[in-house]
């Protein structure tokens, strides 16, 4: 007979949930069992991780079981996010940036048109960085999402609305260069930011 391992199945289910975290209700259909079962696993499962040595716990939080990190490693989390190599970005995602700062709301199509190759692992990353976000769809056939900048995006910049990034010339044949200075000045910042 063949030894269920529910903990390692929940735990699982949990990883995988991430922030959403999942009901008692939802825990118990995926495994196929009573509720008061499930809560048993679950119980198990929260004192396994909260008696441990780990560096994530299991909690109950409105309803819905989660896994989190515990509050005493928080500092560490915190150095990761601010650290310079996590901040980088490549030359890709910092063009994407740049059309979508300007050009906002905008679709991926149109972001790949402008550049000419694909964006989507650029969107992926600026995402992550919670620099851009999905700010609606578009009309028509799909309703692709529509990309613009977050607070984030501002904060990293200095600045305190979207009208203070510089202006680009309304005709770029004329003034070619003008915009490559632009162009140069916000990628630069970017960078120096990023070092």
């Amino acid at each position: 007979m063949e030894i269920v391992n529910w903990k390692g199945i929940a735990e699982s289910l949990l990883f995988a949930a991430g922030d959403e975290g999942l009901s008692l209700k939802q825990i118990a259909h995926v495994l196929e069992v009573e509720e008061n079962q499930a809560r048993e696993i679950m119980d198990s499962l929260m004192e396994d991780y909260n008696t441990g040595s780990r560096g994530i716990m299991a909690i109950e939080l409105a309803g819905t079981f989660q896994l989190v990190t515990k509050k005493e490693f928080s500092p560490y989390l915190k150095k990761l996010v601010e650290s310079p190599s996590a901040a980088s970005l490549s030359q890709a995602a910092l063009e994407t940036l740049a059309i979508i700062a300007y050009r906002q709301p905008i679709t991926r199509t149109e972001i790949e048109e402008i550049r000419g190759v694909k964006t989507e692992r650029p969107l992926h990353t600026l995402s992550a960085k919670a620099l851009i976000k999905e700010v609606g769809r578009a009309d028509g056939t799909g309703r692709a999402y529509l990309y613009g900048t977050t607070k984030e995006f501002l904060d990293y910049f200095g600045l305190k609305s979207i009208e203070e990034l510089p202006p680009l010339p309304d005709k770029i044949s004329e003034e070619e260069d003008s915009l490559q200075e632009e162009a140069d000045l916000f990628f630069e910042k970017f960078q120096e930011l990023d070092s």
